[in-house]
């Protein structure tokens, strides 16, 4: 499976929209899974 590179705006909209959800009290796997990112 081949590896999707992110810009960086990408990256930076991924963080805040977790720092938004992790602020609303969700776990990290439940962030993680709205936001279909990996945990690693």
């Amino acid at each position: 499976m081949a590896r999707r590179h992110y810009r960086a705006e990408e990256i930076i909209a991924k963080i805040r929209e977790a720092e938004v959800l992790l602020g609303q009290r969700m776990k990290v796997p439940e962030v993680v899974r709205e936001l279909g990112i990996h945990e690693v």
